[in-house]
């Protein structure tokens, strides 16, 4: 029986490059998100890469809306069949400092990042626990780590993923359900192209400037998913900092602070 793969926010970033790789192994795969432009031309993309693709389709819909996306996670499940892969990549960034954005700055990465997030976890898992092997897949940030500068709208949304994926990894063992979180860094994607502008300064120091490609990132994911890791990190540093955030936080707080009476803008 062949594979399945559901991915929110499909049409671009490492959503498409994680849908590119897991098609590209015959999996059959369902893209969802918000734009059906888009998603046709992800859809496009992923096809004309050669034979022997797995079947690509496509549904456009918000994860904010729970009916919409319940209604493209049964479309799909019922043209498929049952998904073995699950992977939520939906989400948004607005850079910028706590006063100078607005609530609803605040509230649409929170409605995107996290309820997005559980929107999509608590629609899929009843089809997902019929799979053989099922993996479920969230995308957080090397921001979940440690509060920074210029991120305290986004930066929380990724700890509730974090959150999420530790509290579902020991919830679901007995239903054999791996989950596996991601902590990227910077990422070579549309949303980071149209981001980095309006990134104040502080903000793009702390980031180091390190870019990784989207495809580096999707074979990091789906290679920890098949292991059963829970968490998957990328470069040293986050690598690092994903084991001694908590023994290293004194440290990086006071060089942030250094930035932020040097560069840090007027609040």
């Amino acid at each position: 029986m062949r594979e399945h793969a559901i991915i929110t926010g499909g049409s671009s970033g490492i959503g498409l490059a994680t849908a590119r790789l897991l098609a590209s192994r015959g999996i059959a795969v369902s893209l969802i998100a918000r734009n059906p432009g888009k998603l046709a031309a992800a859809r496009d993309g992923i096809m004309s890469q050669g034979n022997g693709m797995g079947e690509v389709q496509i549904f456009s819909a918000n994860v904010c809306n729970a009916a919409e996306l319940k209604e493209a996670i049964s479309a799909a499940t019922a043209s498929f069949g049952t998904p073995s892969w699950a992977v939520s990549s939906a989400g948004m960034v607005i850079p910028g400092t706590f006063t100078s954005q607005s609530l609803d700055d605040h509230e649409s990465q929170w409605r995107t990042n996290y309820v997005g997030s559980l929107n999509f976890a608590h629609l899929v898992l009843p089809h997902l626990v019929a799979a053989g092997r099922p993996k479920l897949v969230f995308i957080s940030s090397g921001a979940a780590y440690l509060g920074l500068y210029g991120y305290s709208s986004y930066g929380p949304t990724k700890f509730a993923v974090k959150g999420l994926a530790e509290s579902l990894s020991a919830e679901l063992k007995s239903r054999n359900v791996s989950v596996t979180v991601a902590f990227p860094g910077d990422t070579d994607t549309p949303q980071l192209r149209a981001e980095l502008p309006n990134r104040p300064v502080v903000t793009s120091k702390l980031a180091g400037g390190d870019v990784m490609s989207a495809d580096r990132v999707a074979k990091g994911i789906v290679a920890a998913a098949e292991r059963g890791d829970l968490e998957v990190t990328f470069g040293w540093k986050l690598r690092l900092l994903s084991r001694t955030h908590s023994m290293i936080a004194p440290v990086f707080r006071s060089y942030q602070n250094w930035l932020v009476r040097r560069f840090g803008e007027p609040s």
